[in-house]
């Protein structure tokens, strides 16, 4: 944890091409004005927390990325939207998806998280950026695909000139799942699967969720592939988890061009 004379975001995490003309980050539970179970930066209004308390933190957000964010109502889905500035004013009523792309200036398309897999995109010189929330449902119905396209469309290029990077979520030595999301990825998922001792006799495995977030976007032909180096269910002290904690706060991941 930072010292409490650190500057809000002295321990985000932030992607390997975060600079002057892309902004690119997560951020973790710390500095913010909530209390137990969410403390302290909780960003999610839907998690029973303060509103007051969010209020502040998602100001406290916005001020130190220099940009406005816009946030979703994540439904686990695969529909994208394109952020404009009628998305930033007061008032806007979130749009009900789970990835977003801007090409205008000091927009952040920001998802919310706490074990799912944030996923941050830009094209070539920043012309277009975009974010998508990959749980596992949400992965196995494409929303990795469908933020790729969407971005390549909105900017004009190819899959192999985008930058993606996976934020932190549930690595797979936590991430224990049923039949169901081994069914969900199929055959060519598999292998991202490892068996785990059975529970009230049922099978049971581990699930490397970044690997299948990275399998789907190598295969569409992505080649700068970074990031999924945390867990967040196995660090208490960094990251709020929902598998871990249930009644928990939710990290925001954000990317954004700057003016």
């Amino acid at each position: 944890m930072p010292p409490e004379d650190a500057p809000l975001d002295a321990d985000w995490l932030r992607a390997p091409w975060h600079g002057n003309r892309v902004g690119a980050l997560m951020t973790t539970r710390h500095g913010g004005a909530s209390g137990p179970p969410w403390a302290s930066l909780n960003l999610g209004d839907h998690v029973g927390d303060d509103a007051v308390a969010v209020a502040r933190n998602r100001a406290a957000f916005a001020h130190a990325i220099g940009a406005t964010p816009v946030f979703l109502r994540q439904v686990h889905g695969r529909r994208v939207v394109r952020l404009e500035r009628a998305d930033t004013l007061v008032g806007a009523a979130p749009h009900e998806a789970d990835a977003s792309l801007s090409s205008e200036p000091n927009i952040a398309c920001c998802v919310l998280v706490a074990d799912c897999l944030p996923l941050l995109m830009s094209a070539p010189a920043g012309a277009a950026v975009a974010a998508a929330h990959a749980g596992w449902r949400g992965l196995a119905a494409g929303v990795a695909e469908a933020a790729l396209e969407a971005l390549c469309t909105a900017a004009g290029c190819g899959p192999a000139e985008v930058a993606v990077w996976l934020g932190a979520g549930i690595g797979p030595a936590r991430f224990e799942v049923g039949a169901d999301v081994l069914d969900a990825f199929g055959a060519r998922g598999a292998a991202r699967f490892a068996a785990a001792p059975p529970r009230a006799g049922l099978p049971r495995w581990h699930a490397d969720l970044a690997g299948l977030a990275r399998d789907r976007l190598a295969a569409c032909g992505v080649r700068d592939l970074s990031g999924a180096d945390r867990c967040t269910a196995s660090d208490a002290s960094a990251f709020f988890s929902f598998r871990r904690d249930g009644v928990t706060g939710r990290m925001a991941a954000a990317v954004w061009i700057a003016g």
